[in-house]
């Protein structure tokens, strides 16, 4: 429970119950059944499935996410000027949910695929950006409930890792669920190398987010990112080592445990969210308020825009290299009644965990602004908040890196299918560029100036200013 009347709670460090926690933890799980789907498997769709040109898809990705840049930012700035009565950010939980599953089920329709050509790209087009936009009325509110919830570092970082760890179920399920749920509705044998290999990597999540608070005070914050990353590197090589030199097929267990440390890597990029109620606070010490939907909105375009960068380079460079994915043999079933079932049921367990999610969480410290946040303060907020530019361009780094393999995944464990060309593409994507990505969010998480103990002062002198 948390603790009444202590002069802790006085300054907003409120201590959160496991329930809270959970309830909390459970929105990112349902926002992940759809945003995982999308993230792997809609590409492979479009282009297996409806058959439409990979170079039409890659763009596709592109230009919604350039719309998001500039839809998010709006959404971020109604969101810290309204407070509805059901709470600032929980209501949107609900009044998102609903055309959020609406809009998840109507992305993949079993009758798209009996269309012409044109009306599959209209198709594709409307329902893959109106998904986008209502994504963001529920995803921007959802991460800025974890700022009103309490300012207490250690709570923040429980909370995150509590998030965090919901969050890898919803990404394991869905990697490993997609493609045995798509074997189950089309009667065939389940793959279940291939669907081990998709989610495994998410496996360090369950150990490492937990010990957290130890890890961080065993190795530091930064120690804690560089160790990380270290044997991320280690599995990025071993893979590319398997696929050139090896036989995939007669190495199981050498690439199940390789991907599980590209997993422990690719882990830093959930750390990240830790990162923005820092900022926030760093935010409001500057300047008397605290735009939490705000700050949020630009992470979630810098989280988007390293998955949108990964949308759109993968099938257009793929393409190049010599492997095109409507031409070669799908990884994956193509019957659209089973990707339209799949789908849909991911969608409507994740509204119902959106529900426990605004049951659970309790907004406790009040962030609405003294005055309405334009535009303008927006931009010049960005351009002043040194730590904000930093931790955006580590989003965008270090989720390009966790996205730009994970369509190409589905391929790796069928490496030897493929001719030598079409081998070196799918060892591209899936190995060397997100090796190299990780060294770059390495060198950037070197540059990020804010410690604990500073973070602490901030926040006291900030509570001693409201009285």
């Amino acid at each position: 429970m948390i603790t009444k009347n202590s002069d802790n709670v006085a300054n907003g460090f409120y201590k959160l119950t496991w329930l809270q926690r959970i309830g909390f933890g459970s929105g990112d799980l349902a926002q992940n059944l759809i945003f995982q789907t999308v993230a792997c498997y809609l590409m492979l769709y479009l282009t297996t499935v409806l058959k439409i040109n990979a170079a039409f898809v890659s763009s596709l990705i592109l230009t919604v996410r350039l719309i998001d840049c500039f839809w998010s930012p709006v959404v971020g700035r109604y969101i810290d000027n309204h407070n509805p009565k059901l709470g600032k950010y929980r209501s949107y939980l609900l009044f998102g949910g609903i055309p959020l599953t609406v809009a998840a089920c109507l992305l993949m329709l079993p009758q798209a695929a009996e269309w012409g050509m044109t009306a599959k790209l209209v198709y594709a087009t409307v329902s893959y950006t109106l998904l986008s936009m209502i994504y963001s009325v529920v995803n921007i509110p959802y991460g800025s409930i974890m700022a009103s919830m309490t300012r207490d570092n250690d709570e923040v970082l429980i909370l995150t890792s509590t998030r965090m760890v919901c969050a890898n179920i919803g990404q394991i399920v869905v990697q490993a669920g997609f493609p045995i749920g798509l074997a189950i509705c089309v009667h065939s044998a389940i793959n279940w190398e291939q669907a081990v290999f998709m989610a495994i990597g998410t496996l360090p999540a369950f150990i490492i987010l937990p010990l957290m608070p130890v890890l961080k005070k065993l190795l530091g914050k930064k120690g804690l990112y560089y160790t990380l990353l270290a044997i991320g590197l280690v599995g990025f090589a071993i893979l590319f080592c398997v696929g050139k030199f090896g036989d995939v097929k007669e190495s199981t267990s050498i690439i199940q445990i390789a991907k599980i440390m590209t997993g422990v890597g690719l882990l830093v990029g959930s750390l990240m969210w830790a990162l923005v109620p820092e900022v926030i606070t760093e935010s409001e010490y500057r300047t008397g308020n605290r735009p939490a939907a705000t700050v949020n909105a630009l992470a979630g375009v810098a989280f988007k825009a390293g998955f949108s960068i990964a949308g759109w380079i993968t099938p257009l460079v793929m393409g190049f290299i010599g492997f095109n994915f409507a031409d070669e043999e799908s990884a994956l079933p193509t019957e659209p009644s089973a990707w339209f079932t799949v789908t849909c049921i991911f969608a409507v367990v994740g509204f119902l965990l959106l529900l426990l999610c605004f049951k659970g969480s309790k907004e406790n410290i009040a962030t609405t602004p003294d005055k309405p946040v334009s535009f303008g303060e927006m931009w010049q907020e960005f351009k002043a908040n040194k730590c904000l530019q930093l931790v955006l361009s580590i989003f965008v780094v270090v989720f390009l890196a966790s996205f730009i393999s994970a369509p190409v995944n589905a391929y790796y464990t069928e490496l030897g299918k493929y001719s030598p060309t079409a081998q070196n593409a799918i060892l591209v994507f899936t190995t060397i560029i997100p090796a190299l990505l990780l060294v770059v969010v390495g060198l950037l998480i070197r540059k990020y100036p804010l410690t604990d103990e500073r973070l602490d002062e901030m926040s006291r002198e900030i509570e001693a200013r409201n009285k």
